[in-house]
């Protein structure tokens, strides 16, 4: 990114407000100009990060950087590890080819979810029913219906305090 274009129109600005000012006005706005320079560019460049951080925010995990190369920013954009892995996930998963359980793990976007009060309560019962969290249980019941089961047809953990195994055993 070019900050030459943006210091030039600066500078512009300021010779049109000083020609009002006469020949004194003119003679100090030449000196401010040149001295202002770096000032400009930091504070531009101060700014640019500033919004990158808050681009950064909204694109977690994912981020954006500005780094300098010479006297120009540049800016850089990275996608979290693994970000691709996810999606193909979502993928399979949309088709029926994954189950719900392998999204453990994977890395994640947030979502904000509102739901009424009494449905609120009803999956909280749930998820402890499985003996889940809330956004596992929200994860799986997702997954689920993606690919077309009902969650009664999921097998559950069972009642607090009660050993349950599976897996396989030689």
């Amino acid at each position: 990114m070019q900050l030459n274009q943006y210091v030039a129109t600066l500078k512009h600005q300021l010779e049109t407000a000083a020609e009002a000012g006469g020949p004194e006005a003119r003679a100090l706005s030449e000196r401010l100009t040149a001295a202002l320079e770096s000032t400009v560019r930091l504070v531009l460049l101060e700014a640019l990060s500033d919004a990158a951080n808050e681009i950064t925010l909204e694109l977690a995990p994912g981020s954006v950087e500005v780094r300098l190369r010479g006297r120009d920013p540049e800016f850089v954009v990275s996608n979290p590890p693994g970000d691709n892995d996810f999606e193909a996930m979502i993928e399979q998963s949309i088709r029926g080819t994954i189950a719900s359980e392998d999204f453990d793990g994977a890395s994640t976007s947030r979502t904000t979810l509102r739901l009424p009060d009494q449905l609120k309560q009803q999956v909280e019962a749930a998820a402890s029913h499985d003996g889940l969290s809330v956004n596992s249980w929200l994860v799986r019941a997702v997954a689920d219906a993606l690919n077309g089961r009902s969650p009664s047809k999921r097998a559950t953990r069972g009642e607090p305090g009660e050993q349950n195994f599976t897996g396989w055993a030689r």
